[in-house]
């Protein structure tokens, strides 16, 4: 006969978490985790009410110690980066400060299945458990992870496919031409009452002024000093203006009324990472998307500007007034100010060819300023050659006026390009029917491939030869037209100008000069915005 056994239950003498002896039973430490996406009315109401709901919860039952309700307002939950609320409780948990973690369900917890179930091993190694009240889950049950898997990687799908309908959304928007703007970050416009932006005045007269100062010779930085000084405020409403911020106005084409969407996209729905599009996904660009703030031709000005000033490697430098504007005739080289005898009662302040002592092909053999002899000069003669060089023009103003009237409306006629462009614009068009019905028939019907291939191939190099050409004739267009707001912004200087000038005008020099160039001292070029190139002999200036 069988003996029966009899088993008794030996109860735990030491806590799991932190080995202290136990004397007592002691209540289980319990906290709750909340979370909503968006700061949307109706998702917000949803926190309060999950915030409440398991504060209320927790503290109703006798058993339970109430720790926290975690939270984190208007964050994804595909990642834990920046998720506060989510990692203060797994740190207080692994901390030993926690028992359980009550959440609304797996996809409150995270959409993300490997941080998800990464976080929850974790926990659970440290005797921490989570109970997901929709899908009544609890991670100490031994089925808990294998049900926790599944629903995680179905709240990681939905992720998915919520943000793959956002995305077509937005591309759609993108496609008809539909301005996106994020007024509380952007200077100048408001949301309309038809849902369009709408210029706010006082903030479009802080760009224009913004436009125009760069156009002065200010660069973004000098411009950033100065705005900050006038106390002026930032797109963000901040006190402090930064050279970025100004920059990022200046090549902003929202202003001139355009609009290129898709400039950035998205890497994953899981890290949010956002990359900037060099030609991995199509760009959109609309013209008169919405009311422009400055006039298309400024814009473009600017822009021939920036480009310019990236081409030379610098700017305008605001505190070394010529700076990037005196050119070596000799080498090509930038003149730079020099300090001489420095520490001496003959400290001199001239300027003088950067490459001047540069060993010529970086040959050792060759003796120092082989390559260059340009003359240094004095700060003293550069403005002497602007006060001659301008009088010289201002002498004969009117003239000048009745030359450019004509001149200007010869070298920027565009009606040539335009007719030009409108025709190739058709037959690309054309090109292009013919190339997508060669592919139709290609689909419907059996054609002799090598045929069609060079079929295809010949409709195909007509249509980028088109294309090609356009965008050539669109470059020469944009060009002549920044050549014209140049020279028109040149002739209102003039205008502004009552009689000769007998002293040096800074404010009149960065508007109205390019460049100087100098082959010796006996010939400084002043080469002027509009082209115009005046000789002056600054020796003994």
């Amino acid at each position: 006969m069988a003996r029966a056994s009899r088993v008794t239950m030996l109860p735990p003498t030491l806590d799991r978490q932190t080995k202290a002896v136990l004397t007592e039973q002691r209540k289980k430490r319990v906290a709750a985790y909340a979370r909503v996406s968006t700061d949307d009315e109706e998702q917000l109401t949803s926190y309060g009410a999950q915030v409440d709901y398991y504060t209320k919860y927790i503290q109703a039952n006798p058993a339970w110690d109430y720790v926290f309700t975690y939270s984190d307002e208007a964050v994804s939950g595909t990642s834990t980066k920046g998720r506060d609320g989510f990692n203060k409780m797994v740190e207080d948990a692994l901390a030993g400060k926690i028992d359980l973690i009550l959440t609304k369900s797996v996809s409150r917890f995270a959409r993300n299945t490997v941080d998800s179930l990464t976080v929850i091993r974790k926990l659970k190694d440290n005797g921490v458990f989570v109970f997901f009240e929709k899908e009544n889950i609890d991670t100490g049950d031994a089925k808990g992870e294998l049900l926790l898997t599944i629903m995680s990687s179905l709240a990681q799908e939905e992720s998915r496919s919520i943000s793959e309908n956002v995305t077509w959304g937005k591309r759609k928007r993108m496609a008809d031409g539909k301005v996106t703007i994020c007024y509380g970050n952007f200077l100048g416009y408001e949301k309309g009452e038809d849902g369009e932006p709408k210029i706010v005045e006082k903030e479009a007269e802080v760009v224009r002024l913004i436009y125009k100062l760069f156009l002065n010779g200010q660069t973004a930085n000098s411009i950033a000093q100065y705005l900050t000084q006038q106390r002026i405020p930032t797109p963000r409403r901040m006190k402090n203006w930064g050279a970025r911020t100004v920059f990022s106005i200046l090549t902003n084409e929202k202003y001139a009324g355009c609009n290129r969407s898709q400039k950035t996209y998205c890497e994953s729905f899981l890290t949010h990472r956002m990359l900037k599009n060099n030609g991995e996904l199509p760009q959109y660009w609309v013209d008169d998307s919405h009311p422009a703030i400055i006039s298309r031709e400024m814009f473009d000005l600017v822009q021939d500007e920036v480009r310019r000033n990236g081409e030379i490697g610098t700017s305008r430098n605001t505190t070394n007034l010529f700076g990037s504007r005196v050119v070596c005739g000799t080498c090509g080289a930038f003149y730079g100010k020099k300090v001489w005898g420095s520490n001496t009662k003959y400290r001199k302040t001239v300027w003088q060819c950067n490459a001047k002592y540069q060993r010529s092909d970086r040959d050792p053999s060759k003796p120092r300023g082989a390559q260059c002899q340009s003359p240094h000069l004095t700060e003293e003669q550069l403005e002497y050659a602007f006060i001659t060089a301008f009088n010289q023009i201002l002498a004969v103003k009117d003239d000048y006026f009745t030359e450019y009237e004509t001149v200007v409306a010869e070298l920027t006629d565009t009606a040539a390009i335009d007719r030009q462009m409108e025709k190739l614009n058709t037959e690309s068009v054309d090109t292009y029917n013919a190339l997508k019905s060669a592919m139709e028939e290609n689909s419907r019907q059996t054609l002799n491939q090598d045929d069609y291939e060079q079929r295809f191939g010949a409709l195909n190099d007509k249509y980028e030869e088109k294309r090609t050409h356009l965008t050539e004739l669109s470059e020469k267009r944009q060009s002549i037209l920044v050549r014209r707001e140049r020279l028109n912004m040149f002739l209102d200087e003039l205008r502004g100008q009552d009689g000769l000038l007998t002293e040096f005008d800074e404010a009149l020099f960065r508007a109205t000069v390019d460049r100087y160039t100098v082959h010796s001292e006996r010939n400084v070029a002043v080469v002027f915005r509009d082209g115009t190139e005046i000789s002056v002999d600054v020796v003994g200036k």
